[in-house]
């Protein structure tokens, strides 16, 4: 299962772990990852996502459909397709 955010596309990145005696080894710093469900009543649907936090965050404060559509907007693939429903 890859460690991506759907809407954001956060992945882990790399560093060091840095000893008191100053020695460095390789570490890998992964994104927040959770999945989270949400409902859009514009389209009157389910989604299921794989998040990172900061993403939750910007849906709380604009909504799942008007997040969305910015990202679609700006040409980024989420996976989910918005289509008016009945």
């Amino acid at each position: 299962m890859s460690k991506v955010c759907q809407l954001t596309g956060k992945r882990p990145i790399v560093g060091n772990n840095v000893s008191h005696s100053n020695r460095k080894t390789k570490r890998r710093f992964l994104p927040n990852l959770q999945k989270k469900r949400f409902f859009i009543p514009e389209t009157n649907q389910w989604v299921t996502l794989k998040l990172c936090t900061s993403a939750m965050r910007n849906i709380s404060k604009l909504g799942i459909y008007e997040y969305l559509q910015r990202l679609e907007k700006e040409g980024v693939d989420t996976g989910v397709i918005l289509e008016q429903g009945s």
